[in-house]
């Protein structure tokens, strides 16, 4: 990957690339830390810390020269300035998206080279995975699937969404989740139209709909599922939006395969719940990339022309959402094969009433 990543810097006659988002800088080097950077040439690969992570660096990143900022210049800038001069650099690519505007202004009056922005080279190669990274993600899955089997024990009326939400999140971490996961979506009742509610102090009320979009993490790599359940029995309007949404997730991901354009992915959700009375409470993109970042490349919606590939890693999450009723979403993590997809989210996907 690295051979890749540096083959297309190079397209653009950059010396040098500084790799500030911490995914890209994990994906690129191993290393699982915070506060750090990379910066890289065709033949150098320099990661940029402090006294607090050198040691886990060194471990993590072999290959790597490991530079404590504080040492080389006493400034972040100060210390790529360093670098740059030693290797020679030029022009110094830069991740636009990664920086703020005080860290760009330090590196515009601080660094010798000049500095060019770059159009997300690393999120590209991401968005195909290795037969590890799939193996990780898989992995992240059977944790996600484990948790929500446990999860539904502990659903009963009276208990808060942030009682259920702690204990999903202990039960993906028993499971062998990593310690850093991602905060869960749990919301009940009219709340489930919230599309990324906060779970709150509500208590579950008999006939509620219990949303939770939650994943796990394996290796640095994530799940991303989310069930909706009802808490009684369902009754009809729930049955029939419970039905429709589902079936638009199964259009979905029948029309996925590798060469097919996320579009026409899109549009294939939409016709389950067209000719209904629902097509306004539809959100307008149904699914995204998923790997290291809960949310990548590519995005499956009608403003995104990506062609799918094999190996991609994605969503497909179609939702039904009505303010002051509530809403409903069944999200699958699926991986992109030559003639269709895998599915990973094993999770029962019929209306589950407790």
């Amino acid at each position: 990957m690295i051979d890749k990543f540096i083959n297309e810097f190079k397209k653009n006659n950059i010396d040098g690339m500084l790799i500030s988002n911490p995914h890209n800088v994990r994906y690129l080097s191993g290393y699982k830390g915070d506060d750090s950077y990379l910066l890289m040439t065709e033949k150098a690969k320099y990661l940029i810390t402090d006294a607090r992570y050198t040691e886990q660096a060194a471990e993590e990143c072999p290959g790597f020269e490991i530079i404590d900022w504080k040492i080389v210049g006493g400034k972040l800038s100060t210390a790529i300035d360093h670098i740059a001069k030693k290797e020679n650099i030029e022009l110094l690519g830069i991740e636009p998206e990664a920086i703020n505007y005080k860290q760009f202004r330090d590196l515009d009056n601080m660094v010798s080279a000049k500095l060019t922005c770059t159009t997300k080279i690393v999120e590209q190669l991401r968005t195909i995975k290795t037969p590890k990274e799939v193996e990780y993600i898989k992995r992240a899955c059977e944790i996600g699937d484990k948790a929500f089997e446990r999860i539904l024990n502990d659903i009963k009326v009276g208990v808060t969404e942030k009682e259920l939400s702690a204990k999903l999140a202990y039960y993906l971490k028993m499971e062998g989740s990593d310690a850093r996961g991602y905060e869960n979506i749990l919301v009940s009742g009219k709340r489930t139209s919230l599309l990324h509610g906060i779970p709150s102090d509500k208590k579950v009320e008999y006939g509620d709909f219990v949303l939770m979009d939650f994943g796990a993490g394996y290796n640095g790599y994530l799940s991303d599922m989310t069930r909706t359940v009802v808490l009684g029995k369902a009754n009809e309007k729930q049955k029939e939006i419970y039905d429709i949404e589902k079936r638009s997730g199964e259009e979905a991901i029948s029309a996925i395969k590798a060469k097919k354009s996320t579009k026409e992915i899109y549009y294939a959700s939409l016709k389950a719940m067209e000719k209904t009375e629902y097509i306004k409470y539809h959100y307008g993109s149904i699914g995204h990339g998923v790997g290291l970042a809960v949310h990548e490349e590519p995005y499956i919606s009608p403003l995104c022309e990506y062609i799918l590939e094999e190996n991609n890693v994605i969503t497909i999450e179609p939702g039904i959402y009505i303010p002051g009723w509530g809403g409903v979403r069944i999200e699958e993590q699926v991986l992109v094969t030559k003639e269709g997809c895998e599915i990973l989210t094993n999770s029962p996907k019929q209306l589950i009433e407790i």
